[in-house]
């Protein structure tokens, strides 16, 4: 039996995206606070404009978790160990 290499593969993938998932999950903390930390801008429009910048964020981080957990379930279907091909010799 030998490391599976889709398996290493996947784990590789996975810490790649959980970098990249931090980032994104951030990337409209700066306008969302921007925008309801004081009045910046106002009105209705202004309001309109503020709930869909919060569902989007809102949208957006639950996008990134759900990447993770697919590739969380791939990993957890995937067998550590392999029988070793006798044509890879």
């Amino acid at each position: 039996m030998a490391l599976n290499p889709r398996r290493e593969e996947l784990l590789h993938a996975l810490a790649k995206v959980r970098v990249y998932a931090v980032r994104l999950e951030a990337a409209l903390d700066p306008a969302h606070a921007a925008f309801t930390g004081k009045g910046v801008w106002v009105g209705p429009v202004a309001r309109d404009f503020i709930a869909e910048l919060a569902g989007r964020r809102t949208r957006l981080r639950s996008l990134t978790q759900r990447i993770i957990e697919e590739l969380e379930n791939e990993l957890r279907a995937t067998p550590e160990r392999v029988v070793r091909s006798s044509t890879a010799w």
